[in-house]
C-alpha cells in the first residue's frame, strides 16, 4: 500500500454505523497477532468522562514510572487522536498501523459470509496494534458503545471503570438505566476490580450485585471520596470526580498511588473538548457535552473557568440526542446561544451515515421557551464567528457544545483541518 493515507482510508470505509458484535474483532485480532495481549488494560465504560478518566489514568501510571497510554473514542479531527502514548499522539506509528489492520481485515473479510470488518472495529484493533508498537505496558481502553458487544470488549482488562449512566444510545442499550448498566457493566472480567462513579442508587446495587456475582473487588468512588482531590489545580469539579475514580483504577495496575504524583500528572494534562481552552479575546472554550447529564457537569465547572463574565454558546446537536434536556441545563449558564447544523460529510465519514441534525430553529425554539436569547448560523463556522462579536460586545466568553461534530474539519467547520 505505497503512499497509505490512513486518515483518507479510514474515511472512505463504507459508513454503515454501529454494527454490534465481537465475532469480526476476534478474528480481526488473531489475524494481527492479538496485540492487546501485550499489555495491561483497564476498561472505561459509561455515559460521560470515559475520555477524561481514560487520559488520566495513563497520565498517574506514566508519572509512576511506567509506559503507558491510552485508546478514545471518538476523535474531534483526526483518527490519530484515538490513540495517546506517554501523553502525546502518535500520527506516524498509527498510520503504519492502520496500513497492517487494512491488510488484516482483507483476510479477515475474505472469510466472512458477506460481512466486513466495520470502520470502528478497524480503527480500534489500529489503536490496540499502535499501543502495542509503541511499547506500552499498561493502556486505558474507553469503550465506543455500550460495552458487551462493544469491539473494545475483546481485552483481557485487570479492572473495569463504569464512569457514569445517563440516558444515552437508548436505541441501543436499553430504555433505563439499569438497562444501559448492564449492558455496560457486562465487560467486567471475573475475579477483577471494578470502579465505580457516581451512579443512581438502582445503578449502584445492580454494580454491587454483578460485582458480587463475579467475585470481584468493588470500589465506589462517592462525593466524599471526590472532594479529596478539591486542591488540584486547574481541575473543575467534574473533572474532580473523574480524578478520583481514575486514581482508584490506576491503584490496580501500581499498587499504591502517590497523590503527589498523580496531582503533577493530571493538573497539566491537556483533555481536547473537554472544557478545553481553544482561543483566548474573547476566551473560548470547547466542550463535548451531548447528552444532559453532561450539559449538567458543564454548566456546573463553566463559572471556574469564566467567572462571571457572561458566555455565549455555540451549540449544534444530533437529532437523536435530547436536546431540551440539555438546553434546560445549559440556558441558566448562558447569556445567549448561537444554534447550528452538523456538517454532513463528518456524520457520514464517521461512521453515523443517514444522521441528521436538530434544525437551528427548533433549537432557538426551544431557547426562547427558556427565555435565553439566540441565532441561528449556517454552519459552525459562522456560528463561532457570530458568538466571538457578540461575546467581545459584553466582554464575555465562548462554550462550543452540543456534538463532537461541531468540531470536525471541512468545509464550514469552526476550525480548518
Amino acid at each position: 500500500m505505497a503512499g497509505f493515507d490512513a486518515e483518507a482510508y479510514l474515511n472512505s470505509l463504507e459508513p454503515i454505523g454501529w454494527k454490534l458484535g465481537l465475532e469480526r474483532m476476534e478474528m480481526l485480532s488473531d489475524e494481527l497477532g492479538r496485540p492487546q495481549d501485550s499489555f495491561a488494560s483497564i476498561h472505561v465504560v459509561g455515559t460521560n468522562g470515559k475520555s477524561s478518566v481514560s487520559r488520566m489514568i495513563a497520565a498517574i501510571c506514566e508519572a509512576h514510572g511506567y509506559r503507558a497510554g491510552s485508546s478514545l473514542s471518538p476523535h474531534l479531527a483526526h483518527w490519530s487522536e484515538r490513540v495517546v502514548v506517554s501523553g502525546r499522539e502518535r500520527p506516524e506509528l498509527f498510520a503504519e498501523c492502520v496500513r497492517r489492520t487494512a491488510e488484516a481485515a482483507a483476510v479477515v473479510n475474505s472469510r466472512l459470509d458477506g460481512e466486513e470488518v466495520t470502520q470502528f472495529e478497524l480503527a480500534t484493533a489500529a489503536a490496540f496494534l499502535t499501543l502495542a508498537e509503541a511499547g506500552v505496558q499498561v493502556a486505558a481502553i474507553e469503550a465506543g458503545l455500550g460495552g458487551r458487544l462493544d469491539a473494545t470488549n475483546s481485552i483481557d482488562s485487570l479492572a473495569t471503570v463504569l464512569t457514569s449512566i445517563g440516558l444515552d444510545h437508548t436505541e441501543f442499550l436499553g430504555e433505563t438505566e439499569t438497562e444501559i448498566a448492564g449492558e455496560k457493566l457486562a465487560v467486567l472480567r471475573p475475579e477483577t476490580t471494578l470502579i465505580l462513579g457516581p451512579v443512581s442508587d438502582e445503578v449502584r446495587e445492580l454494580a454491587r450485585r454483578t460485582a458480587r456475582e463475579r467475585d470481584c473487588e468493588l470500589r465506589e468512588i462517592t462525593a466524599a471520596v471526590a472532594a479529596g482531590a478539591a486542591g488540584i489545580h486547574g481541575i473543575g469539579g467534574f473533572q474532580r470526580v473523574n480524578f478520583s475514580v481514575a486514581e482508584a483504577a490506576a491503584a490496580c495496575f501500581l499498587g499504591e498511588v502517590s497523590r503527589v504524583k498523580a496531582e503533577e500528572a493530571v493538573a497539566s494534562l491537556v483533555i481536547h473538548g473537554r472544557l478545553e481552552q481553544i482561543g483566548q479575546n474573547p476566551l473560548v472554550l470547547a466542550d463535548v457535552a451531548h447528552n444532559p447529564a453532561g450539559a449538567r457537569a458543564l454548566a456546573s465547572s463553566l463559572p471556574e473557568l469564566t467567572g462571571a463574565a457572561p458566555v455565549v454558546g455555540v451549540i449544534g446537536v444530533l437529532a437523536d440526542k435530547d436536546a431540551p434536556g440539555m438546553l434546560a441545563e445549559l440556558a441558566g449558564s448562558l447569556d445567549a446561544a448561537v444554534f447550528t447544523g452538523l456538517p454532513e460529510k463528518a456524520l457520514a465519514a464517521w461512521g453515523r451515515p443517514g444522521a441528521r441534525a436538530w434544525d437551528p430553529k427548533e433549537l432557538r425554539s426551544l431557547a426562547s421557551g427558556l427565555e435565553l436569547d439566540s441565532t441561528i448560523a449556517e454552519s459552525p463556522a459562522e456560528a463561532l464567528a457570530i458568538a466571538r462579536e457578540m461575546a467581545l460586545e459584553r466582554d464575555g466568553a465562548v462554550i462550543i457544545t452540543g456534538s463532537h461534530f461541531l468540531f470536525a474539519p471541512g468545509e464550514g467547520a469552526a476550525f480548518p483541518a
